[in-house]
């Protein structure tokens, strides 16, 4: 099977990328990666990480593992952590194979897994819950959101990637939130777990607008323990940022942030298509490289070399390009440039105390760099019609024509998404486009599967299957919809709720770089009342209830009495003697009035 590699990375260099990322040494580095992709785009990943011994992170003395995550790691005795923001999505038929093999990208929204020390399941669980609402303020998050109905326990998705002494006390948890918008409010916090926190090195060319105005991007956040032969255990701390920029769009002044129509003689058509003419056109793509520098891609240039970073060995280059040594590049001065043998890597020394800034000129090149092809291309949709019944399918091609591929997907649904795995079924499309339908035992070669409980926990499936070469297989499975109580949704109800993507893990060889895809996050319509119904009904029983309850009032505390016992009752009071008196005074004036007469 093949090892999928950073990008177009050659193995070699990939390997010694690998290495230095498991070892121990130095205490503080930082890196960044560039790498042109098609389309007008570019990949931006950064990459920080710090160590620090095992002993002193034990006595608090963390050194260059931010205080703030620390002390939240030891009160919730957590001991392996992966955190990661994600927004958009990754395209791997233009842009090829994901960063870092998938390994630090989540799903869209937040996801959160952690390994917990506990003696039982019902500790590591409050542990969790600690942990999650922790990390919740810390990252200006809804962390707090993920309770037991967004929990998993995964069996075989995930490996631990620290060096663990003993793994019978450690208990993997696992949540989502893919409904959660990521935005500058969890970019700053990011920041602030820097020993240099933006303020110098690569991490300054971090800007809210441009990061989040990417097509695709992903902030990852690692924790583990790590163990080298020839040294002490230390504490490592992994802080990562992939993002893909439109180079046209990121050039775009802020104050003049709306595109603007091409005109007619300006635009680039494909002659070749049928439908071309003079009021239809397609958009060719350029065979020139475009030009783009780091002033106008992020709005800023770098300031400097962060102080506390590594000085020695591969973190004197902290910032390396990914183009053809045709492709002319110009940099600033004090600046050293050194070339990899591969051909398509070069890499910068900077100054300590300089800005540095990087253009690269527009130029007809004759070749591109070479972009991997993914292991595997994955697809999941939600399909069927109706308010209680649907189904889900996933599309899983392999595009190697020599080799199968072994994975694993790992689902976490709704309780309110109620599969039926007796109704999964299997399609298998050779290269000929030949297609046939198989059972799926054939390709699953093992299952777990937790039901959901209402309003306690999700479902929980993980599937482990095999796809022979050049081949298609398409699975599929029904579901049914649960009805929600009307205070279950939310003011958004009419828009679908969100259900986590799926995580697919590949089984590579051993001692390699895990591989990771995750698909797009899915939304499922329910079905929804009329919520001016309720409002109605309110209105209507208020009045009906007003009307009977005034009708009963009256006729227990009015009484129907006569005119002679309505004046008797009326000339008992002090009130009636008054008027009593008034009527008497008034007959005799009358009675003298008329004797006079």
């Amino acid at each position: 099977m093949r090892v999928s590699s950073y990008l177009s990375l050659p193995l070699a260099l990939a390997s010694a990328l690998w290495s230095h990322a498991t070892s121990a040494s130095p205490d503080y580095s930082e890196h960044l990666l560039l790498q042109p992709l098609p389309q007008s785009s570019l990949l931006a990943s950064f990459n920080f990480r710090g160590n620090t011994s095992q002993q002193s992170y034990d006595n608090q003395h963390f050194q260059y593992f931010p205080r703030a995550l620390g002390q939240i790691l030891q009160h919730a005795s957590t001991k392996e952590l992966h955190l990661r923001f994600t927004t958009g999505r990754w395209d791997a038929e233009n842009w090829g194979s994901r960063p870092w093999n998938g390994s630090k990208e989540g799903g869209t929204g937040v996801e959160l897994w952690a390994w917990i020390e506990a003696a039982d399941d019902e500790e590591a669980f409050a542990k969790w819950i600690t942990l999650t609402q922790s990390l919740s303020g810390l990252f200006c998050a809804s962390l707090n959101f993920i309770d037991s109905t967004r929990t998993t326990r995964p069996v075989v998705s995930f490996e631990p990637t620290g060096d663990h002494k003993r793994l019978e006390n450690l208990h993997l948890l696992h949540g989502t939130l893919p409904g959660e918008v990521v935005c500058t409010e969890n970019l700053t916090p990011f920041l602030k777990l820097l020993p240099c926190k933006g303020k110098a090195g690569i991490s300054t060319l971090f800007d809210g607008h441009k990061l989040f105005d990417a097509a695709w991007q992903s902030m990852s956040v690692d924790t583990r323990p790590v163990c080298p032969a020839d040294g002490d255990c230390v504490v490592q701390i992994e802080q990562t940022v992939d993002m893909v920029l439109d180079i046209e769009r990121s050039k775009r002044s802020r104050s003049n942030p709306i595109p603007r129509a091409v005109p007619n003689d300006q635009l680039a058509c494909d002659p070749s298509k049928s439908y071309n003419s003079d009021d239809t056109c397609y958009p060719l793509e350029k065979a020139s490289g475009r030009a783009w520098s780091l002033q106008e891609v992020f709005g800023r240039t770098l300031n400097g070399v962060c102080p506390l970073a590594a000085s020695e060995g591969e973190s004197e280059q902290p910032i390396c390009l990914r183009v053809p040594d045709e492709r002319q590049v110009s940099y600033s001065e004090g600046v050293v440039e050194h070339r990899k043998a591969d051909g398509y890597t070069r890499c910068y020394a900077l100054s300590p105390s300089q800005p540095f800034d990087l253009s690269v000129q527009e130029q007809d090149i004759q070749q591109e760099v070479p972009l991997e092809e993914p292991v595997l291309h994955a697809e999941r949709t939600i399909v069927g019609h109706g308010q209680e019944r649907g189904g889900m399918r996933m599309i899983l091609a392999n595009p190697s024509k020599t080799a199968h591929v072994d994975f694993i997907i790992f689902e976490s649904l709704p309780w309110y998404l109620r599969p039926y795995t007796h109704t999964l079924q299997a399609k298998i499309t050779d290269a000929n486009g030949t297609s046939r339908e198989i059972p799926a035992s054939e390709l699953v070669t093992g299952t777990f599967y937790r039901p959901a409980i209402d309003r306690e926990r999700g479902t929980q499936l993980e599937l482990s299957l095999s796809v022979p070469a050049a081949s298609t297989v398409t699975l599929t499975y029904d579901f049914e919809k649960a009805i929600l109580r009307y205070t279950e949704y939310p003011p958004d109800a009419n828009r679908g709720f969100n259900v986590a993507p799926a995580v697919i893990r590949i089984l590579s060889a051993p001692n390699a770089a895990p591989i990771y895809i995750r698909s797009t996050s899915l939304l499922l319509p329910l079905p929804t009342p009329d919520f001016s119904m309720p409002y109605n009904v309110i209105i209507l029983t208020s009045t009906v209830i007003a009307l009977a309850f005034g009708t009963v009032f009256n006729i227990l505390v009015r009484r129907v009495v006569s005119v002679d016992e309505a004046r008797a009752l009326g000339a008992r009071t002090l009130k009636g003697r008054i008027l009593s008196k008034v009527v008497v005074l008034r007959d005799r004036l009358q009675k003298k009035q008329t004797k006079v007469e």
